[in-house]
């Protein structure tokens, strides 16, 4: 559904992306991460076309966009922080947003008002953060557009609100449809996505599902035994160490799996378990600098 090639942009002397390509199949969900200033915002601009690379394309729907002036037609588009026309109540901002798309479903513009409680009488002026985001959304939700890119989504949402927000992407996915999300909450990103794109510094680091993934992190265990297990501690295979209420817990590297279970043979457990592989686990890895 989407290629970027190459693609890099520049400000002034400050390069925020270097040269990075990238590929979004139809039908998927992918989950686009990265701290502030790592590019991902950028990208999203230029996707839209509210920017202009240095070098590089973007094609979308087999189409270079430079040759295909009505893209933006098929991609609905929420940023992280909404702004709206102040004099205009959140349901007149809604309406014309479905006049635009030739959208006349009031049945499922007032399903989606009720689902994300909002109060559509109310001036924008006199909108929350949390409501702003709402009437954004639930216009995206509206749109019946081929690819779907949120930025932030969910910022100022309340953990019910966000729940409703999830619902709506599972049911995007269902209908076959494309999302880029960019967002900080990884428990989020891990719930709803079928790949990654990680992004540092500019570039785009690693691309691919949660499991092919896998191989960038360490894997937790816990382990209980009776036995003095203070020699475990210190093989330098063994990562941040500590006993807990449950057992011993630590971190091991993929490549060092071998000889970590190797060595566990000289004890007698009672109980050897494996932690499933987080998304944190993966951000942290990159963007806290673990060794």
């Amino acid at each position: 559904m989407l290629e970027l090639v190459n693609l890099s942009k520049s400000f002034g002397k400050f390069k925020a992306l270097d040269d990075i390509s990238l590929k979004v199949e139809k039908g998927e969900v992918m989950g686009f991460i990265g701290p502030n200033g790592a590019g991902k915002s950028t990208t999203i601009r230029l996707i839209i076309g509210a920017l202009k690379a240095n070098t590089g394309k973007i094609i979308f729907d087999g189409k270079d966009i430079k040759n295909d002036k009505n893209y933006l037609e098929k991609i609905a588009y929420v940023p992280g922080d909404v702004n709206l026309w102040n004099n205009l109540t959140g349901g007149e901002v809604i309406n014309f947003m479905m006049a635009v798309k030739g959208n006349k479903d009031t049945e499922r513009k007032n399903d989606l008002l009720k689902r994300f409680k909002l109060d559509p009488k109310k001036k924008c002026k006199n909108y929350s953060k949390g409501n702003r985001q709402k009437v954004a959304l639930i216009s995206a939700f509206l749109s019946d557009a081929d690819f779907y890119i949120f930025d932030e989504p969910t910022t100022g949402l309340d953990p019910l609100m966000e729940r409703e927000f999830h619902k709506e992407i599972l049911t995007l996915k269902s209908q076959g449809k494309t999302v880029l999300l960019s967002s900080h909450i990884l428990s989020e990103v891990e719930k709803l996505v079928d790949s990654l794109a990680i992004i540092k510094d500019g570039q785009i680091i690693e691309t691919g599902s949660f499991e092919d993934l896998r191989h960038i992190t360490r894997v937790e265990y816990i382990i209980r035994t009776d036995d003095n297990i203070d020699a475990l501690r210190h093989q330098k295979f063994i990562k941040e160490f500590y006993n807990d209420h449950d057992g011993y817990h630590f971190l091991v590297d993929n490549e060092d799996i071998p000889d970590f279970l190797k060595y566990l043979k000289i004890y007698n457990l009672h109980v050897l378990e494996t932690v499933p592989i987080k998304l944190e686990d993966i951000f942290l890895k990159y963007y806290q600098g673990e060794t």
